[in-house]
Formats: structure tokens, sequence, C-alpha cells
């Protein structure tokens, strides 16, 4: 009798213990996508932990934009970081699993064409010298920088840029080569920016591409290479000043998170959404990418509390869109 209550008591303190480790770990904030917008999010996490005293767990991956909304039409998070607006696979994949979002733009990163410190010859690139770097037919055949412009030397090219996963890399592609996700295929490719930031660094003949904020934090390994602004002809370099005038184009571009609709009747969701909005302008600023109009974060707010689901993209990227265009219209799924 003492052995089987012994066993019982035992078993309840299992149970117990059991429910207090499933109790401490039942507000969790489950994130994951872009490696371009993870600082911001990273950041607002911190300080959200930090007001809620560690009650409410954020966790936040860098699988990528692609890869995390694969994740994201799975059911397997709660809030999507993305570098481009949702296309229409993943559009129809969130749609076959039942997933429906509020779409949420909130920041303008300038996504940054990147070279060594010490390549003294590039000053400035063109959009059409960087599509004949970076197009397809340019795999295997345009290997040396004097393929690219007689002026430049006759010296080897090497690539660094996003991978196939990455929302970066079909903004940067469309913008660039004038159609997502045709690229060359000889390049040294990660969905994690800090590879790219070491490979470019360590090589003088390197040219790469990514967010603004990984650059903002290297500028002292790295060099920022302006571009050529093809409607003025002048030469831009990238900036949270040049993305605010207007004069970074085509490579400015606003990112957004994605936010499961069934997600946002948890308290614990509904409130990190609200604290990130409400947040955004000042931990923006820090990551150094360029903060949205206020009316855009209590717009997103207010989309949360109506539940106004779907994107206003259609399942399309485009470029040069601003937030303002963004704010009229009306989202669909």
């Amino acid at each position: 009798m003492f052995k089987q209550s012994k066993i019982v008591s035992a078993l309840a303190v299992a149970g117990v213990t059991l429910f207090g480790a499933q109790a401490a770990y039942a507000q969790i904030v489950k994130i994951d996508g872009s490696s371009t917008v993870y600082p911001i999010t990273e950041a607002v996490a911190e300080e959200f932990q930090k007001a809620k005293k560690n009650s409410i767990k954020v966790t936040v991956g860098i699988s990528g934009t692609g890869g995390g909304f694969k994740k994201f039409c799975r059911d397997e998070t709660d809030l999507q970081n993305a570098s481009r607006p949702i296309t229409a696979k993943e559009m129809a994949d969130c749609k076959a699993a039942g997933v429906d979002y509020v779409e949420m733009p909130v920041a303008y990163d300038a996504l940054t064409v990147v070279i060594n410190p010490k390549n003294t010859f590039l000053k400035q690139a063109t959009v059409e010298e960087l599509k004949k770097l970076w197009e397809p037919a340019a795999q295997g055949t345009v290997m040396k920088w004097s393929q690219v412009n007689p002026a430049w030397p006759d010296a080897p090219v090497k690539l660094f840029g996003a991978g196939a996963d990455s929302g970066t890399f079909e903004y940067f592609t469309e913008a660039i080569v004038g159609k997502a996700k045709s690229s060359r295929g000889d390049y040294t490719a990660s969905e994690d920016d800090n590879v790219l930031v070491q490979g470019v660094s360590r090589d003088v003949n390197a040219i790469g591409y990514f967010g603004y904020a990984y650059y903002a934090e290297n500028m002292a390994r790295l060099k920022g290479l302006p571009i050529v602004n093809p409607k003025t002809g002048k030469a831009v370099e990238p900036s949270g000043a040049n993305v605010e005038n207007g004069t970074y184009v085509p490579l400015s571009r606003p990112i957004f998170v994605y936010v499961k609709a069934k997600s946002l009747q948890k308290p614990e969701i509904r409130e990190f959404v609200e604290f990130y909005m409400k947040n955004a302008d000042k931990l923006i600023r820090e990551v150094k990418y360029v903060p949205l109009p206020k009316a855009a974060y209590e717009g997103n707010i207010k989309h949360a509390k109506d539940g106004k689901i779907g994107t206003v993209f259609g399942g399309k990227n485009e470029v040069g869109i601003t937030v303002e265009e963004i704010m009229k219209r009306e989202a669909k799924m």
C-alpha cells in the first residue's frame, strides 16, 4: 500500500512539474524569416521580454523570407519577417493550410551593394553594370572586372549575395536584372548576411549585397557602393537620408512583418504586435533602418484589431513602391 501511494505521489509530483514547465513556456511568440528584418524584430523582442520581465518568451529565427514563409504557411510560427511581399505560391500554400495573416510594413531598407575597403577603382556603379555582372548570362563568362567596364582592372571578380530563399535575392534580381530570381548561380550565396560580410571584407576583389543594417554595423570592414540613379544620372550613396529623400533608387524598399490571424487571438501575440508598432520608430533607428510614418504603425495596430487579413500586393513584388501607396490599398487574400 505504501509502495503504491509512493508511486501515485511521484506521478502527481511529475504531473505538477510537467504542468509547471508547460505553464512556464505557455506564452511563446515564434518568429522566423528574413535576415534583413531580423535586427529590427530581435531588438523589439529583447525590449518586449524586458518589459514583460521574461514572462513571455520570444524566439526569432533566420530562415530567409522564403524559408520563413514555408514555416509560416505550415502553421509553425506566429510572425513572419519578410524583405518582400508574400508571393502567389505562398498565398496559395497558406490558403491550403487555412493560415490567414495580417500584412504589416515596418520599415524602409536601403538594399546595399558593398565592396572591400581596399578596392580603389570602384567609385560607383550603374544598374546596367550591375546587371552585366549578375544576370544569368554572366555565369561562367563574366569573370573579371574589365569585362563589365573596360576602365576597370583585369582582375577576378568574387561575388557574394543572398541565397535563393532570401527576399533580398528576389528584390535585388528584380530591381537590377529585371526579373525576380533571375541571377547567375556561380557566386557565394547565404541567407546569413554575416557570412556575406565576412566574405567581402576578406577579399579586395569582392562585391556583394544585403540589407543596410548589416552594412551600417560593419562600415569599418566594408565600403557601400554609390548607385547611379537611373532618372537623374547621379551616383547616390546608400543611407537612411537618401532613402527618405527618394534619391536612392532602385534599391530602396519597404520591409514587412506578417502576423498569423489565429495567433492574434492569443493575448501575448496581441501584446507583442502592439509593443512592436508603438516602439518601432525608436528601435528601427537604433538598428540603422528608416522608420515609416507614424500613421503606418497606427494602421498596422488597427488592421490587427479589425482582422484586416490578406496582402495589398496580389502575390507580386513591386520595385519603387512607397508606403503611402501601400496604405491606400485594400488587403485581399
